[in-house]
């Protein structure tokens, strides 16, 4: 029971602190726009791709984030910090934009690297269109934060963190599947009022995450 409880837990964590990230709906604002008036078969397809890339390419940055952090001797309590205060900065930042609107920094990446769209699936319309190095520090502080708890417990709690990418992932095809339709329904108030909500929680999870890695480090520090 407490195996299934840490993997709902994971689950949210990583759901909630990767959906302003990745931003499903603006980031189909952007494809959108890089694609422009194709059939809606060409978006299903793009949508596709895009969303196994993306499961793949978040699952195996998980995988191997605490491998190497162990190879750059790196501990998790440092990572647990850095990250949280990381993330906590994403999430004050995205509380404070005056308005919705995809990430320029994406948009001009994208914008220079498109040319075939088959070329282009995993870059740039994977990254960093859709899971930008925000969620490359995401995914690398919940592989830290998940493996110190024991065996069984990380299986879980990395389980947990598998399945809100492979939530995400749907996510994502949906929205880039139908992102002439979804686009044209939803207000700009509307989806900046919903990331405003988000982004709140994204801030909250920062000081959690940089809270349990300042309590590990003084533990370790009275202990010395």
């Amino acid at each position: 029971m407490a195996s299934v409880s840490l993997l709902a837990k994971f689950f949210a964590l990583a759901f909630s602190a990767l959906l302003p990230l990745i931003n499903p709906l603006g980031s189909a604002l952007v494809l959108l726009g890089l694609v422009g008036d194709a059939p809606a078969p060409v978006f299903r397809d793009l949508a596709r791709k895009i969303a196994i890339r993306t499961t793949l390419f978040l699952a195996v940055v998980e995988l191997v984030g605490t491998a190497l952090l162990e190879f750059f001797g790196i501990s998790l309590p440092v990572v647990q910090v850095a990250g949280g205060l990381v993330l906590a900065s994403m999430g004050w930042g995205l509380l404070n934009e005056h308005e919705a609107k995809a990430d320029p920094d994406r948009t001009a990446v994208a914008e220079a690297g498109l040319g075939s769209l088959d070329e282009k699936v995993f870059y740039p319309l994977t990254f960093p269109v859709t899971a930008g190095p925000g969620c490359i520090v995401v995914m690398l502080t919940l592989s830290a934060h998940a493996s110190v708890k024991g065996v069984l417990n990380d299986a879980m709690a990395h389980v947990g963190v598998f399945l809100a990418v492979v939530a995400l992932s749907l996510l994502v095809f949906l929205c880039y599947a139908y992102a002439p339709k979804i686009t044209a329904r939803i207000s700009a108030q509307t989806a900046h009022g919903i990331l405003r909500v988000i982004a709140f929680v994204l801030l909250c999870i920062g000081v959690q995450i940089t809270w349990n890695g300042v309590e590990a480090l003084l533990k370790t520090l009275l202990k010395s």
